[in-house]
């Protein structure tokens, strides 16, 4: 497997004039568009600070590759002749995949980070590796059924609740899953004939929110997602993805906000996932006359009894949390994904204050926190920026590959 470079920025960098970066230039230009949208020749003038004619070439040689296209200009209403507008092309896709334990999902994205097709399968049970392989290859063949002839696969990315070893791309241990040592990107790559990247979930799911969703424009930005799997996590730095020294940075879910909590999954007691907790919400939901499948819809809808309860407890819970995240990490923003961030509509003005009261001040003052805006199709999003990372670092060869 390819396995694209730890803590690689997130961002195209600055462009060069020397011949010799050429490859860099591409890439600059490339990732640009994929993270963008369609630009004109003279905005990408402006962010890359390269002249208009190596813009132009630059241009050409992506556009003879397939990985982009121009179209007609905007009108800007300016003076002199529009510029062409660069678009990412369409047909270059990514396979993206999340194997859960409630389910399977599977989504092709293109460049630019749109979602083409999707297929999800729920299972009975927590999906041993094997038969979430034999699922995900029967997805696949599906989702690749919806893309338009003529579509070129660049590789498959895969978001899994658990460790991932770095190098090697090995779930070394996803707990609820109940895998451990499992070369599944190995398996996925053999018998696709792809390559394939894996990475944990949350951790990808940051970078699709950073590059696309509701932490656009913050370099230092905490993400943490709730699911039935737990809280993940995933942090970046100074515009680069925290990755740790095997890849397992991020684990904030096991943060420790209770020392006299329930057991946790990793084996200590009252970890963050432990104390804040979806099965807790639908168990309190239960309690008070509310199916547990409307839970996360009537977290705001219930003002009194058990569940309500719940909620502020968990709410409350969650601002300890992330304060003392903020003492550590520094962040601009704050993205809460999966029920936390419905948890957060709900008690807004209560996890904020929680947060503002915990914090090592004046870390929190300004620290925006917001609800991730890709829905559910963020995982699959961040997984596929895994499988585009090669393409993106270096285009130049891509024709060849084709």
């Amino acid at each position: 497997m390819n396995v694209p470079t730890p803590g690689s920025h997130l961002t195209a960098s600055a462009g060069s004039r020397n011949e010799q970066t050429r490859r860099h230039n591409l890439s600059t230009l490339l990732t640009l568009v994929h993270h963008h949208g369609a630009l004109s020749r003279a905005e990408l003038t402006k962010l890359t600070g390269l002249n208009r004619s190596t813009i132009g070439a630059l241009n050409t040689e992506l556009a003879s590759a397939g990985l982009v296209f121009e179209s007609a200009a905007q009108e800007s209403g300016t003076v002199g002749r529009p510029s062409p507008m660069v678009n990412p092309s369409a047909d270059i896709v990514a396979l993206a995949i999340n194997p859960d334990i409630d389910a399977i999902e599977v989504g092709a994205v293109g460049l630019g980070g749109e979602v083409l097709s999707r297929a999800r399968r729920a299972t009975a049970s927590v999906p041993t590796p094997s038969e979430a392989l034999e699922i995900a290859l029967e997805l696949i063949e599906d989702v690749r059924s919806q893309l338009a002839s003529g579509t070129t696969i660049v590789g498959v990315g895969v978001a899994v609740p658990g460790l991932v070893e770095a190098d090697s791309g090995t779930v070394t241990r996803a707990p609820h899953l109940g895998w451990e040592d499992v070369a599944w990107g190995e398996q996925l790559s053999d018998a696709l004939g792809l390559p394939v990247q894996v990475g944990n979930d949350a951790a990808v799911a940051v970078v699709a929110v950073a590059v696309f969703g509701a932490g656009q424009g913050a370099a230092n930005l905490m993400y943490l997602n709730g699911s039935a799997s737990g809280i993940g996590g995933g942090v970046i730095a100074g515009g680069t993805r925290l990755v740790g020294a095997n890849g397992f940075a991020g684990e904030l879910g096991h943060t420790l906000v209770n020392s006299e909590g329930d057991a946790c999954y990793c084996g200590r007691k009252g970890c963050l996932e432990t104390e804040v907790n979806l099965n807790r919400l639908h168990a309190a939901a239960e309690a008070s006359g509310i199916a547990a499948a409307d839970a996360v819809a009537q977290l705001a809808a219930t003002s009194s009894g058990p569940f309500a309860a719940e909620v502020d407890r968990e709410a409350d819970v969650l601002a300890h949390g992330i304060a003392n995240l903020i003492s550590v990490f520094n962040p601009e923003a704050v993205v809460l994904g999966g029920f936390l961030g419905d948890l957060y509509g709900a008690r807004q003005e209560r996890i904020r204050t929680g947060v503002l009261a915990d914090a090592f001040a004046p870390l929190g003052d300004n620290v925006r926190i917001e609800r991730a805006q890709l829905g559910d199709e963020l995982l699959l999003v961040g997984a596929a920026e895994l499988a585009f990372g090669p393409l993106l670092h270096d285009p130049s060869g891509w024709k060849a590959k084709s």
